[in-house]
This record gives structure tokens, sequence and C-alpha cells, in this order.
């Protein structure tokens, strides 16, 4: 008999939904032609890719030629970074960015330092939150571009990109924001928060692995990365993706014609499964802003037991409830303590035991019931790790 599997690793990936994927199968067999191809084929290929940047850029408050189809979001931040610095170091060579964001602009920061930038990381309060005063403070004469993430991966806090945006225009300073654990959960329009580059992906909101998008604001001196055939207007060059931005871009529509209601009924469900853990469980404590976060995540640790934190995984998983130790986009080396609860003030061994759970658009208040139920059991099995 197939085991009830409960899904509550969205922010991971989520399940493709059946529309989006009948979507990237129909496109598979009509519109299977070279975008770049001059005969009716591919010429057919070219519209509906035109089409669905248009459909993409209405939803984000962007025009149609300032969105760049890349293949992740991971390629999408690394194209923002390295396009940017690369193109504007006559202007600086100064990046600042979080402490807590995703690994691949971690890394990508890291890199730049080899290469001759300089790059400050920005500490955040115990909730997550960047201080806007350190931002000013950090900004100087030869400040390229800031990066920051919209909403953290791990912790679900939600920064208040529209002043950080607001201070890197006033100070004449690029601003990326990483919107792909926000973009179809919460508003986000590159205007509002003033971005000069914004980085989304399909593969968070329902819709297919391998394809993510890049806004870069009209005008902005950008380098390629990827150099061949000058497609994506000789920003991305690699023969695009047509079935996958077309699920892409519908997951995209559903998810944010959705998203107030999903937003009500998602934020319920958080609710009720923080005040249950929180009433049943002693020691627990939850990481991230409880007011300033996604509404489909939640992180917790329970005091005493950090270092049951793998087995806690595991215990559930066995009752068939995904839940995850961290980012599952990072290098999945079982048992390192997580950079972000490090940088929330968690020491190194309380930083290894963060059990996150994302909630998404498949998730029902039985799912809820019968997770609060089944972690309760199964706690009772862990044993402190001193």
């Amino acid at each position: 008999m197939k085991k009830e599997i409960i899904y509550l690793d969205n922010a991971a990936t989520t399940r493709v939904d059946p529309e989006v994927a009948f979507s990237i199968q129909a496109a598979e067999q009509e519109f299977y032609g070279n975008a770049s191809s001059l005969h009716s084929i591919g010429t057919m290929a070219r519209e509906i890719l035109e089409k669905s940047r248009g459909n993409l850029a209405s939803l984000i408050g962007a025009h149609p030629y300032e969105i760049v189809f890349t293949a992740s979001g991971t390629e999408s931040n690394n194209l923002a970074l390295k396009g940017v610095a690369f193109a504007n170091s006559h202007k600086g060579r100064h990046i600042i960015v979080s402490a807590i964001e995703h690994d691949c602009i971690l890394r990508t920061a890291g890199w730049l330092e080899r290469q001759g930038f300089s790059v400050t990381y920005l500490p955040v309060g115990n909730d997550g939150l960047l201080n806007l005063t350190a931002l000013e403070e950090s900004l100087t004469a030869h400040t390229l571009l800031v990066s920051v993430m919209h909403a953290n991966n791990e912790i679900g806090t939600i920064q208040p990109v529209e002043e950080i945006g607001r201070i890197c225009r006033e100070r004449n300073v690029y601003f990326h924001t990483d919107a792909c654990q926000s973009f179809g959960k919460i508003p986000v329009n590159a205007n509002a928060i003033k971005a000069d580059l914004l980085t989304v992906n399909a593969h968070k909101l329902h819709g297919p692995k391998g394809v993510g998008a890049l806004f870069i604001r009209s005008g902005l001196p950008f380098e390629p990365q990827l150099h061949g055939g000058g497609q994506e207007r000789g920003l991305r060059s690699s023969t695009e993706n047509i079935p996958g931005i077309i699920g892409f871009v519908r997951a995209a529509e559903m998810a944010c014609r959705d998203q107030e209601a999903e937003l009500m009924r998602i934020t319920g469900f958080q609710q009720k499964i923080i005040t249950s853990l929180r009433r049943d469980i002693d020691g627990i404590y939850f990481n991230g802003s409880l007011h300033n976060r996604l509404p489909h995540n939640i992180n917790f640790c329970i005091d005493g037991l950090e270092g049951e934190g793998i087995r806690l995984q595991l215990l559930l998983d066995e009752a068939g409830v995904c839940v995850s130790t961290g980012s599952a986009c990072s290098s999945n080396e079982a048992g390192n303590p997580s950079h972000v609860l490090q940088a929330i003030g968690l020491d190194p061994f309380r930083a290894r035991g963060g059990i996150r759970l994302s909630l998404g658009r498949y998730s029902t208040e039985d799912d809820v019931d019968t997770f609060i139920s089944i972690i309760k059991e199964k706690v009772k099995l862990l044993k402190p790790i001193f």
C-alpha cells in the first residue's frame, strides 16, 4: 500500500501544477522550433516567446524588453552580480550583500572578491532583518551594487526592500534583489521596490525546474556572461527553452491570480502550526521574524535537542512527512551549521538543529493536523546531545 505523503518542503521546490504540466507538454509538440530561425515554425516559437516575456513583465511591473530568460534563479543571481560588476567597475568596485543571502549570491560575491572587488557582508538582527542605518553607513563613493534578497529561503524573513531600493536610488547605487522565494506568494513589483535587477524562477511556484528570469532595468550597463548566438538581446546567449518558459509564465500567472486568497489560507495554516507547536512542545523556539515573514515558512529549533535535527527529519520522513533541515539549494552537506541561523545569533551547535517546513498550494488542513500530531510523537523519541 502506497504511503501517504505530506509534502512540507515547498521552499526547496514545488510540485508542478497539472495545468502547467499540460501547457509544457503541448508546447513541446506545437512550439518546437528554434526562436532564432526565420521559417514559419521558428516564427511561431518567437511569437510565443515574446508573448510570454510580456506576460511575465506585466506581473512584476516591468517592460518586456527588461526580462531576460535564464535556466535558474542561481544563474540569474550570478548574471546580475557579474554582469553589473564587470560593466560598471569604472564607477566603483565595492559591493554590499547581506549575511543571509542564498549561497549562490555569497559564493558569487566571494568569487568577485578574488577578481579584485571588495565586498561588505552586512549583518542582520535576531529576527533576520537588515539594519537600514548599517546599510547607509556602509555605502561609500565606490559602492557599485547592493544585493539583498526579498525574503529569506530558510527563515522566511521579508526584508524592507522598498526602503533599501530608495536608499540605493538616492545614492546612485544599483540595487538587486533575489525574489525567488517571494514571487507568487506576496506582491513583487520592480518599480515599487526601485530595483535595478530582480531575480525570479519557476520551480518555487509550481512551475518547472530549469527556468528562471532576470529583470534588468532598461539602460543599465551590463556585461553578458554567456557568449554565443546573441539570444535574449545578447545578454544571455543560449537557445531559449520555449516549453519551460511557457510553463514558467503560466505558473506565475496562476500564482499571482490566486495570491490574495492563498495568502489568507496559508497564513491560517502557518499560525495554527506555530500556536500548536508552541503550546505542546517544550523548549521550541522559532527562527526569524514572526511578523515580517513569508506566510508559507516556519523554521524552528528545540532547546537541548538541536543535535537531533537530522534525526527528527528522518523520523518525520519515515512517517511520510517531508521537511528540511536548512536549504536544499546548498551543498546538502548534512550536519553543517546553517549560515543563516548563525547570522541571526545561534551558535554553530544550535544552527545545526533548525527544521524548516514550508507550505504550498497542495497543503491542506488535514496535512497540517496530521503533521502536528506526528511531530509531537516523534519529538518524544529524541534525546539531548551534549
